[in-house]
């Protein structure tokens, strides 16, 4: 079986374009992979077609030499969009293996370590992050059988923050806290948003009310900030959704300071994911994929879930999208009760309904902007 051609979709979601491809064959076969990328759907797109003609008349079995050829081979770091573009195909690689072999993918990856998934709502939030708003929204999705749940208390706050602002961001955490209980996880999500000094009182005061984690305090690429906040924390730290290779979580790993690690399979491909879960296992630690993209990173998450056996949480937008967006795979993918399961079909267990894709065109409006009050809401950007 050969790769013969790539072709590529944008979705226009509203608040973000989703990637999408097919990966085709001279037998037939065609698997579907995401590389969605906040603001850069087109420059993603433009670099999968760039770097396609590298694994077109290789076998799509051989995903370890795709990556290679696809990384290493083009000599020069394109971060995020170059492991984007190699993600997309590589996951759609790993459909065609599984179609091909009757199997989904979860099995090729080492098989089943769970009996379901635990999910956690993102997303929930779109009604606005008042204190009154968030109350009665963390009540519906606990309502809707989920046992955890992550927002964004801190609006627009980028490094520091005034007095007031940090009062009304500890508030609503311990608004959400009153709404769903003690026997809830809730997850605190902070975007890259703070200096050290910032991320430390912020984490001082919502110990208190017990969050699971505080994801993402500070900027990720100069980890000896993230180490220190890590280290003296009293809120256990989670992070890793920026990195895209390797290096950077064995660089992370080795100071021993974060053990809930949220790789993006989006970023990595199938293969080095498997291999950064198992780097994670070998230091205590649990893996908690980040799922922000579209449906099929939900999907492909799903499948690296259930074979890896210090999974913590699933990460779940899908059921705060668009009522069409699960009108775009050919089948739905629901959370049942606050748990889900990767579909027992072969491969990712979905193909893509271009019907329904032609009917949400790319808008260059779509993209989340994370620093400007009102995000949440998740409206067109002009």
């Amino acid at each position: 079986m050969k790769i013969t051609d790539v072709s590529t979709y944008i979705i226009g979601n509203s608040w973000k374009n989703w990637l999408f491809i097919q990966v085709h064959t001279d037998e037939g076969i065609t698997g579907i992979g995401e590389g969605t990328l906040n603001a850069f759907a087109k420059t993603v797109e433009a670099a999968i077609h760039e770097l396609k003609h590298l694994v077109i008349g290789m076998s799509p079995f051989d995903v370890e030499t795709i990556s290679l050829k696809m990384i290493r081979d083009v000599y020069s770091d394109g971060g995020q969009i170059q492991g984007s573009a190699l993600a997309a195909i590589e996951t759609a690689c790993w459909d065609i293996m599984g179609k091909a072999t009757g199997q989904p993918v979860y099995k090729l990856l080492g098989g089943k370590c769970h009996d379901k998934l635990r999910c956690y709502a993102n997303g929930w939030y779109r009604g606005g992050t008042d204190e009154e708003s968030l109350f009665h929204q963390a009540k519906e999705v606990v309502a809707k059988g989920y046992t955890a749940l992550k927002f964004d208390p801190f609006g627009a706050a980028w490094r520091t923050v005034e007095r007031s602002d940090f009062t009304s961001a500890i508030r609503r955490i311990a608004v959400v806290r009153e709404a769903v209980g003690q026997d809830v996880d809730i997850l605190i999500e902070g975007h890259n948003r703070f200096s050290v000094h910032t991320a430390l009182q912020f984490a001082d005061a919502m110990a208190l009310y017990r969050p699971t984690w505080f994801e993402a305090p500070v900027p990720p690429y100069r980890q000896s900030s993230v180490i220190e906040v890590a280290k003296r924390s009293p809120v256990p730290i989670a992070t890793g959704e920026d990195y895209y290779n390797r290096e950077q979580f064995a660089e992370l790993l080795k100071h021993d300071a974060v053990h809930i690690i949220q790789l993006e399979p989006q970023f990595l491909g199938l293969s080095a994911s498997k291999q950064i879960c198992g780097m994670v296992h070998a230091h205590n630690g649990v893996t908690a994929p980040h799922s922000a993209q579209g449906p099929i990173c939900s999907i492909v998450c799903a499948h690296l879930n259930m074979a890896s056996p210090n999974f913590f949480l699933h990460e779940i937008f899908d059921e705060f999208n668009a009522s069409w967006a699960q009108d775009i795979l050919s089948t739905s993918f629901k959370v049942e009760n606050g748990y889900l399961q990767p579909p027992e079909r072969p491969g990712l267990g979905f193909d893509l309904n271009l019907d329904e894709i032609s009917k949400h065109p790319y808008d260059p409006g779509h993209w989340l902007p994370l620093f400007r009050q009102g995000w949440e809401k998740r409206e067109r950007v002009n």
